[in-house]
């Protein structure tokens, strides 16, 4: 294993590049937890031989690695209106106050949302299932990213087809541009539904989605007034949805002139958009989500922020802006940069409980066992997938632990390395049982002695699992072998990465 230089200079107030000499095992490392859900040690080892241009390169552009699996195949019938012969079939019902008929609808209606239920259901274990086995891991960090930060949710939703479409769009615009996502979540139905710009009228607007279009998703606070949502929501009626699908109603859209952020016309929601896109405040409210998400959790507005930080968003919303909001340059320059490798920024950032599950099942290679129970825990954890809490999205941070959350994030990590369960063991366990050879393997090819020597193997798992530990860590660990014998059976090297897991320092990355 490579080891780095160690870095002893301050932070970097800007994003300058990171020497090539530099970047080594613990660079490469970070890169693959932040710009993804962590890797195994060959992979880490890989990106060292890579060096760090061609490994930010491999990251950012996943449309050269081949996807195996197929598409989904999700019903997006499930929840589809009435035809009108079904309409007509109900009101003749009611009118002749048939109440066996109505009954026999209702019931169709309560069965197809039960249907629907289940299939998100399965939607939630297919995503975590893609996230742990796709090569692209930085296109499924992208689109949990934009999840929560055009976050809606299928409990008012309630239908799953929508959701997935959402899903998707996320994906196709993951590390394309902001202004072609802005523009498509206009035209979500998903979002559409989720903001209640169906209800929307040329007579009466709904101000919904206009407003949380410049708060949540482009401008912040206070980079508009309430006349740009009022005027705002005038240039959004008419945009809605049949079924799955959306509909520009031209008869329901205002076609008067309107006056949208210093901008004036017979303005429609693309118009509108752009609008947003041409203030300089939009590049840098994206780049701080986009800091927060993978860099450090400051503040949206930036109070309390190191001057560092606020000169690297800074220069962050210049590249997005240079770039008329490609989002591949300023990202290349932000993990190529010394302030994203720098030791202060690096073992920060609290896990999401999907960074926690996903990156578990990725870099330490354990069984997914049972995903049911893998996305129930990670809802337990404060994190449902296609169930964010509101529309601001997940809070993150320091919101995702307390003491309940722990106990589940240690539980599931124990769960997925041994098959033990709160009470009991998970029947995969005699099928799917955690094999420690990969991760040692690295080790025994660069230090053959050093893969039966408990003290290195030790050394080797906290900087693997954990990037930095404390003294008391290793000590721990060293009498935990000595109590078992010794020996670094596979029975030992499973239980240490339990006890490695179980460890403060691993809710981080």
């Amino acid at each position: 294993m490579t080891h780095s230089a160690p870095i002893t200079r301050p932070v970097a107030p800007g994003l300058d590049r990171l020497p090539d000499g530099e970047f080594g095992f613990d660079q490469a490392r970070h890169l693959l937890w932040r710009a993804g859900f962590g890797g195994t040690p060959r992979q880490v080892q890989t990106l060292v031989e890579w060096g760090l241009e061609r490994s930010v390169d491999y990251l950012l552009n996943p449309e050269g690695v081949k996807l195996e699996d197929a598409a989904p195949t999700f019903d997006r019938d499930i929840m589809r209106p009435a035809t009108e012969e079904e309409r007509l079939a109900y009101r003749r019902a009611q009118q002749s106050q048939d109440e066996d008929a109505v009954a026999r609808f209702r019931l169709e209606r309560q069965r197809r949302e039960r249907q629907d239920r289940e299939q998100i259901r399965e939607m939630q274990k297919w995503w975590l299932g893609r996230m742990i086995e796709s090569p692209r891991p930085l296109e499924e960090k992208m689109t949990l990213f934009w999840h929560g930060h055009f976050a809606a949710s299928y409990r008012k939703i309630e239908d799953s087809f929508d959701m997935f479409a959402q899903n998707e769009m996320f994906r196709r615009h993951a590390l394309g541009n902001f202004g072609d996502l802005l523009r498509g979540i206009i035209r979500d139905p998903a979002m559409l539904r989720y903001l209640d710009n169906d209800r929307s009228s040329v007579r009466r607007p709904n101000e919904n989605l206009a407003r949380e279009l410049m708060e949540l998703f482009s401008l912040g606070e206070g980079n508009y007034e309430e006349q740009d949502i009022k005027e705002g929501a005038r240039a959004l009626t008419g945009y809605t949805f049949a079924d799955n699908e959306f509909v520009f109603e031209d008869r329901n859209h205002d076609k008067g002139s309107k006056n949208i952020l210093g901008r004036s016309g017979r303005m429609n929601g693309e118009d509108f958009c752009d609008a947003i896109l041409g203030r300089k405040a939009c590049a840098g409210f994206i780049a701080t989500k986009l800091y927060r998400f993978f860099v450090g959790d400051v503040a949206l507005t930036l109070d309390g922020a190191s001057p560092e930080a606020r000169s690297a968003i800074s220069q962050l919303a210049g590249t997005l802006q240079s770039s008329n909001y490609e989002l591949k340059p300023a990202l290349r320059r932000l993990f190529m940069s010394a302030h994203f490798h720098h030791p202060s920024i690096v073992g920060e950032l609290i896990k999401s409980p999907a960074e926690l599950v996903v990156g578990a099942a990725r870099s330490l290679l354990t069984p997914t066992r049972d995903l049911s129970v893998l996305s129930d825990a990670m809802d337990l954890m404060g994190q449902s997938l296609f169930f964010p809490p509101s529309v601001k999205g997940w809070d993150g941070g320091r919101s995702w632990i307390n003491t309940s959350t722990l106990y589940i994030r240690q539980n599931i990590l124990t769960y997925m390395l041994t098959g033990r369960m709160p009470r009991g063991f998970d029947r995969s366990l005699n099928t799917q049982k955690f094999d420690a050879e990969p991760i040692l393997g690295e080790l025994a090819a660069g230090d053959p002695s050093g893969a039966s020597d408990p003290t290195r193997v030790i050394d080797y798992l906290l900087r693997f699992a954990l990037g930095r530990a404390p003294d008391s860590a290793r000590d721990a660990l060293l009498a935990f072998v000595r109590e078992a014998g010794g020996r670094l059976t596979g029975d030992v090297i499973t239980g240490l990465l339990v006890l490695v897991t179980a460890m403060p320092e691993y809710q981080l990355c």
